[in-house]
């Protein structure tokens, strides 16, 4: 798979891993795990408003909103996590994530090949496990964005 199917900004991220060693994209991993967002305040003391994706070894709880783009065209959605900083792994797919999907489309994030996480090239260096967390974060980012873009057709 290349990466010319994939959104610009997701496509740049996983260029960036490739051109790199393993222990360079493990590096490039807590980048991107420190980079994550602060959950805005409005969703901190409502976790009722949070999905647990189980199948991540460390807790981890995503949600998304739909707004109108600026030029009136189709809708954008933005991505919220919550990970512990202890969980650097899972924080940082949340961030590759959030870099790469926020703020797109319905459409745009629908059309993400469901085994991007693979293209990262960190399969050698992390857990099984810990690939099926970012893949299933991907599928529950996903099916959430489908079930809110039909609500809104």
């Amino acid at each position: 798979m290349s990466t010319n199917t994939l959104p610009t900004a997701l496509a740049e991220i996983v260029d960036d891993f490739q051109a790199l060693t393993e222990p360079d994209r493990l590096q490039l991993l807590l980048e991107f795990s420190r980079g994550l967002p602060e959950l805005p305040e409005r969703l901190k003391d409502h976790p009722e408003l949070l999905e647990q994706v189980v199948e991540c070894q460390s807790p981890l709880f995503l949600t998304i909103e739909s707004e109108k783009k600026p030029d009136g065209g189709a809708r954008a959605y933005r991505l919220f996590f919550k990970a512990p900083q202890e969980a650097p792994t899972t924080r940082g797919f949340a961030g590759v994530l959030h870099e790469g999907l926020d703020g797109l489309t319905a459409e745009e994030i629908l059309a993400v090949p469901d085994d991007m996480p693979e293209l990262l090239g960190l399969t050698r260096a992390i857990t099984p496990l810990r690939m099926r967390g970012m893949t299933a974060m991907l599928g529950r980012i996903k099916r959430k964005v489908a079930a809110a873009s039909k609500l809104e057709h």
